[in-house]
């Protein structure tokens, strides 16, 4: 059974996945449906976290709008998902950023990753 389930699961995979991390500044360009319309929102914003789990894998991304806070989850591999452009790297040392709910203006920003 779970050979199957393993498939099918393979067959709804993304080839062309960007490789980003926790920390990374991605923008996210979203498929809406508006009635009978269909158009294309980007959502840019800084990764808290990456929840791993072949096709189910999902990512956080937080972006502040107006002064306020705004989270959204993301399905990597959903067919909404057009595609994840990776912005600027971040330099960060944890799993998961969720510090970063609790400051605002610029002690919110992660520093950039510099090679």
């Amino acid at each position: 059974m779970n050979d199957i389930i393993r498939e099918i699961e393979a067959e709804q995979l993304k080839e062309n996945v960007p490789e980003f991390r926790v920390g990374d500044t991605v923008r996210v360009y979203g498929k809406i449906k508006e009635g009978n319309r269909e158009r294309v929102q980007v959502f840019e914003g800084t990764v808290l976290k990456v929840q791993n789990g072949g096709n189910r894998t999902t990512f956080t991304v937080r972006k502040t709008s107006n002064g306020i806070g705004v989270e959204k989850t993301w399905p990597l591999h959903s067919p909404n998902v057009e595609k994840v452009e990776v912005v600027r790297r971040g330099k960060v040392r944890r799993a998961k950023l969720f510090y970063l709910r609790d400051r605002v203006g610029k002690k919110a920003k992660v520093k950039e990753l510099i090679k």
